[in-house]
């Protein structure tokens, strides 16, 4: 990368982008290195009958995703993906992995080839051949270029509020690694870079299957102990599938904020804890509770359930991972939620 000054561009702008983009704003600013300017992709909606972008560029504010936390005047929200990417160095990408593929479609002849990415999105893509893949897989294809990630216990409006947190960036390559810790990290906000990239990525979208399992616990009215074997079980199943899929990984990075503190926070305070504790108190279908909870945010475990069960399926492991497979049947509505208890009963862990 030369010496002219680097542009970053944030693909998204629900809260987690919104935060992100408040904290590289602020911190651009203490560097001469960087154009000023950070370019925010804003999907196009209409609030109290002004766009979303207009809200944004006038008031500094996300009103609709992350209310209350101005953001800095330097943060430019683009309602044109292509635009918001055009000559930038640094790609962020923080949209539901849902939308991966054809935002990378729309922009992959506009990208800067000495550019690089970091995929803040958890969870897996499945093509149209039902073959699944790591999306900082997909986005490194599909744009060619080399795509990192990061991945933590990161509530977005405690990271905004300025809460102290952690996060874990996965990279192999030390100066890139070393530049998004740089252009991230914040006294409240701390960043560890570990080379176990696909590790952390897989960790990111797993945590939010145990996630719904929790949910469905607290939903059928079990306590803490329940929702602890839930939490250790979980964690063992993800341990399992990432030293039986992606081998070679430092064992200890279970322990960094990516593994165990993600899965915590996520089963006690996440979107999906809660909406699937509404999926067992309601009995409503999960798409509905997203509509009517989320406020347009996306829900990522169920999906993540039904990729990972493709995934096990190609592979024939489904069997040896009970909690992920109950997970995604009673999302489907082919189990009844009280079936995550005989998947915890019967878990192989006591056989």
């Amino acid at each position: 990368m030369s010496d002219q000054l680097k542009r970053v561009a944030i693909v998204g702008s629900g809260n987690w982008g919104s935060t992100i983009a408040k904290i590289v704003g602020t911190n651009i600013a203490k560097f001469n290195t960087y154009e000023q300017e950070v370019r925010m992709y804003v999907y196009e909606e209409i609030i109290n009958g002004r766009k979303l972008t207009e809200i944004i560029n006038q008031e500094h504010e996300n009103i609709k995703y992350l209310p209350g936390h101005k953001l800095p005047q330097n943060v430019v929200a683009y309602s044109d993906v292509v635009e918001a990417v055009e000559d930038a160095d640094i790609l962020l990408f923080v949209i539901p992995h849902q939308f991966v593929e054809r935002v990378c479609n729309t922009i992959k002849s506009r990208v800067k080839k000495t550019a690089f990415a970091v995929s803040f999105s958890k969870g897996f893509y499945v093509s149209q051949d039902k073959r699944v893949e790591l999306l900082s897989t997909v986005i490194s294809q599909l744009l060619e270029l080399p795509c990192y990630v990061l991945m933590g216990a990161n509530i977005a409006s405690e990271v905004a509020g300025g809460s102290f947190c952690e996060a874990t960036i996965g990279s192999r390559n030390y100066e890139h690694g070393q530049l998004i810790k740089s252009l991230i990290q914040t006294n409240e906000f701390r960043l560890v870079v570990k080379p176990d990239t696909e590790v952390i990525e897989v960790l990111g979208a797993l945590k939010n299957i145990v996630a719904v399992a929790a949910g469905f616990s607290d939903g059928l009215g079990y306590g803490d102990n329940t929702k602890a074997a839930v939490i250790r079980l979980g964690l063992k199943e993800m341990v399992k599938f990432c030293e039986e899929f992606f081998p070679g990984h430092h064992p200890h990075i279970f322990l960094e904020s990516c593994g165990v503190a993600d899965l915590v926070t996520t089963c006690y305070g996440g979107r999906n804890r809660k909406v699937a504790a509404a999926f067992v108190k309601t009995g409503k279908d999960i798409k509905i509770l997203e509509e009517e909870m989320l406020n347009g945010q996306k829900l990522q475990g169920p999906d993540a359930a039904a990729e990972v069960q493709q995934w096990l399926k190609q592979r024939g492991q489904a069997n040896h991972y009970p909690l992920f497979v109950a997970v995604h049947e009673i999302c489907e509505r082919r189990l009844e939620p009280t079936t995550l208890i005989d998947a915890l009963r019967n878990h192989p862990e006591f056989w």
